[in-house]
């Protein structure tokens, strides 16, 4: 059951997979009458009692007055996307989630009286238990910062850094982390069909072990450590495999490089 009225309007830009789940999220919870842009002609699917989609930002009803303006483009098409939206600046607040573009190059597309938030969502986000990190300029109200709290909350946890900078090392950490943790499983998988479990099975238990071993941790308030020593008896089989991952040049040093890998990309993208 919504709660009706509880997401004021919102001009959204974009309803690729992550605008899409924001959006489902937001109709979750009660959304106002509302605008999306999307020139894709499966956009329209959106299309409903809350929301009109419109192919362009010329197609926007004149007496349309959003409350935020949502950035969800890929940020390889900002600088040709955002300068139709500056007509909004100084009146709305505009939150991003197209990661690796800083509020300065937004500034520069939407007019220096731009109230901007920036967020790095991830898609988790999809079944409302993804991670944000925001991060607001001082344009920004107090006001416009619980509403941006507000949109990122019906998502999933959202967590404020004053730092923009921190934005490249969380894009790599949990921005790009699901695509680790799916990887885990994929290789879990490849293993237990290498030692002879049938595919399906084996498919089902590497999937399994990670859900499961997720809802877990996200149900305990232990270290991630502690719940990984409390599964391994000295001299077992989990201690003969994490003897072969945990070495120097295995896991420690694969994950350091690969986030490092992942943080530098997010800020040549900036560039």
């Amino acid at each position: 059951m919504t709660d009706a009225g509880n997401i004021p309007p919102i001009l959204l830009v974009g309803c690729g997979r992550m605008g899409s789940a924001m959006l489902s999220g937001w109709r979750e919870r009660g959304l106002a009458p509302s605008v999306a842009v999307d020139p894709s002609p499966a956009a329209t699917g959106y299309q409903g009692d809350d929301l009109t989609v419109v192919m362009g930002p010329h197609a926007i009803p004149a007496d349309f007055a959003p409350a935020a303006v949502v950035l969800a483009v890929k940020p390889q098409n900002a600088a040709e996307t955002l300068p139709a939206y500056a007509r909004y600046a100084g009146k709305v607040v505009f939150l991003s989630i197209m990661a690796g573009r800083t509020i300065g190059g937004m500034r520069g597309l939407l007019g220096e009286q731009a109230a901007i938030v920036r967020a790095m969502p991830n898609t988790p986000a999809a079944v409302r238990q993804g991670v944000t990190v925001a991060c607001a300029t001082e344009a920004v109200s107090s006001a416009q910062r619980g509403l941006c709290d507000r949109l990122l909350q019906a998502i999933g946890v959202v967590a404020w850094a004053d730092d923009e900078a921190l934005l490249d090392p969380v894009t790599a950490v949990s921005g790009s982390g699901p695509a680790y943790v799916f990887l885990l499983a994929e290789l879990l998988e490849k293993a237990a069909i290498e030692q002879g479990i049938p595919p399906a099975l084996a498919r089902l238990l590497a999937r399994q072990t990670v859900s499961g071993s997720g809802a877990l941790l996200a149900a305990n308030p232990e270290d991630a450590a502690d719940l990984r020593k409390a599964v391994t008896s000295p001299g077992g089989t989990t201690a003969a495999a994490l003897q072969v991952l945990m070495q120097d040049t295995a896991w420690p040093a694969a994950m350091s490089q690969a986030i490092e890998a992942a943080t530098r990309r997010s800020r040549e993208l900036a560039g």
